[in-house]
């Protein structure tokens, strides 16, 4: 109770500076996200003894929020780690929650296509705003209207009805304060009918001495015959915490790509829910976690078939090293309106330490019998018939490691097709697997 209430009593205090930051159809949502604010944000799971992320635990540090939109001095472009350059990108920044477009990035912008902060967009466009902010994301989730109370900026895409973006956008997400410090981060994407949008967001800490909280809330709308593939890179510090909870609804013929990578973190846990609504829908979530010293990285799932002839495929792999923690619980759902649904999912894990430890619950929930539907889950180590053939080669055992658990990641990468991203991510992994923190100071837009 008391991480909820020092969040209450800080927006009960701060209500006015907090609504001058932004228009009317975020303004609208926060006194009645305020009303639900009782209870625990979300109570620590535990099945079989493993205890997954507290949500509760996560918030309960005592965080600064700047309602006050004090401005924070940072080198950008010495900030940015996602080791991605050379990729052809329209970029923007958010620095803790506060958005910032790269130089004329409005005049590189086609024609049919927003990428702007979500505050200004509330102002100017409210009308738009007002059409999707919140309609995914339920308010009788505590953690939802915790978010949707404190916000003060995020992120506005939208694309408009037939335009395909040759270009990928990419969203640079990067903690910076000199004192700890909670940003409430809010992203609208909004791809209408026949449009086309790939997105590439990565998220980083400046300074990895301070610790972060990062609470952010994502609703993507995928109109008739829209295609959308989004990819997170995450590459963060071990004192920054983050909660992510993205929601997806599809209409009629679309089709979205999301594909996580947790490359190093704090504690992570990232929840998808998305909503097939229209027949002949195709979706496909994938994510990769590499875990050492006491990171927890957590990835929740569920794919809910209403329409028929869909398809869904879910895929997330984990390699845990030394102390590190993982969770795994997906779900599949077909309703009974929701024949010839095709649905897949599976979760494979290495543990390369026997300090690490891991959590995975698949489930699938058929109300159907016209469908073709399976999940899985495996954990276990590197193959030590590969490891022996590889060391009598000739090949150091470090390197025999590591070039097995590549290997063992190749499938998820393969998922993304961002031009030019697939090689750099495994370059990232490469790097990662080798004890390397990633330097993007080559990163530019």
């Amino acid at each position: 109770m008391g991480s909820i209430k020092q969040y209450t009593d800080l927006y009960d205090s701060a209500r006015d500076a907090i609504f001058a930051s932004t228009g009317e159809p975020m303004n609208a949502m926060r006194d009645a996200a305020r009303e639900g604010m009782d209870g625990e944000l979300l109570p620590t799971k535990r099945t079989e003894g493993f205890e997954k992320t507290s949500i509760e635990d996560m918030f309960a540090p005592d965080y600064g929020v700047n309602v006050n939109r004090i401005g924070i001095p940072v080198d950008i472009a010495a900030t940015f780690r996602c080791d991605v350059p050379n990729l052809s990108t329209l970029q923007a920044t958010v620095i803790n929650d506060k958005f910032v477009p790269s130089a004329n990035l409005a005049e590189r912008l086609p024609a049919g296509v927003s990428f702007m902060s979500l505050a200004r967009a509330s102002r100017e466009m409210p009308e738009v705003v007002d059409r999707y902010y919140g309609s995914l994301a339920p308010l009788a989730d505590n953690s939802v209207s915790l978010n949707t109370m404190l916000v003060q900026d995020g992120v506005f895409i939208r694309v408009e009805r037939g335009v395909r973006l040759e270009k990928a956008l990419q969203l640079v997400n990067i903690f910076s304060s000199p004192t700890p410090l909670a940003a409430f981060r809010r992203v609208l994407v909004v791809v209408e009918d026949d449009a086309e949008l790939r997105l590439l967001v990565c998220d980083h800490t400046q300074d990895r001495e301070q610790k972060y909280l990062g609470s952010q809330i994502v609703e993507i709308i995928a109109g008739r015959n829209a295609r959308i593939e989004m990819c997170e890179i995450e590459e963060s510090s071990a004192l920054t915490s983050r909660y992510s909870r993205m929601f997806v609804r599809q209409d009629e013929g679309s089709e979205v790509t999301v594909n996580s990578t947790t490359l190093t973190c704090g504690t992570t846990r990232n929840d998808f829910f998305v909503e097939l609504n229209g027949e002949h829908c195709s979706c496909n979530l994938s994510g990769m976690a590499i875990g050492s010293g006491q990171m927890h990285i957590d990835n929740d799932t569920a794919v809910l078939h209403h329409s028929a002839h869909c398809h869904s495929n879910q895929l997330f792999k984990y390699v845990l090293d030394e102390q590190s923690s993982g969770a795994f619980e997906g779900s599949i759902t077909v309703t009974p309106n929701a024949p010839y649904t095709e649905a897949y999912q599976s979760n494979r894990n290495i543990l390369a330490s026997e300090h690490a430890r891991m959590h995975c619950k698949p489930q699938l929930i058929i109300n159907n019998d016209e469908v073709k539907c399976s999940h899985g889950a495996t954990t276990g180590q590197l193959d030590e018939d590969a490891m022996f053939y590889m060391r009598s080669r000739g090949i150091p055992e470090a390197e025999a490691r590591r070039m097995l658990m590549q290997a063992f990641m190749v499938d998820v990468i393969d998922s993304v097709k961002i031009p030019g991203l697939r090689e750099r991510l495994l370059h990232l992994v490469d790097r990662r697997f080798s004890g390397e923190l990633g330097n993007c100071e080559t990163c530019r837009k």
